[in-house]
């Protein structure tokens, strides 16, 4: 389904609110110039100017949705995705860091090996 932008931002919202719990959602952004290979050709040798869009495609697995990004309204869409992005994230775990000191440390004392000898 091509959406126009907020439609698409706005499904994409309750998208990640329904796989908050449980799920994931994918989006993939790929070049594109919305017309046929041999279109472009046809283009291109006539010397005319190919414009190039960005399509933005998401899924659940169960919906998928998509939308076309022209160079005038990118600015603007890409605004609006991250803060639905920075919104979103919050199931997030963060990562366990060791401490420099501590890592250090460990490293520079030895390891004694106790040898257990049995005597009979």
């Amino acid at each position: 389904v091509l959406l126009q932008l907020d439609p698409f931002l706005n499904e994409l919202t309750s998208m990640f609110e329904r796989s908050t719990e449980k799920g994931s959602v994918w989006v993939t952004l790929k070049r594109s110039s919305m017309k046929s290979k041999v279109k472009r050709n046809k283009m291109a040798t006539a010397g005319e100017e190919i414009e190039y869009r960005c399509l933005i495609r998401a899924t659940d697995g169960k919906k998928t949705i998509s939308t076309s990004v022209g160079q005038k309204d990118h600015q603007r869409f890409q605004a609006s995705y991250a803060t639905i992005l920075k919104a979103r994230m919050t199931a997030l775990k963060k990562r366990e860091r060791k401490d420099k000191r501590k890592a250090t440390d460990a490293d520079k004392k030895p390891k004694s090996s106790k040898k257990q000898s049995t005597a009979l």
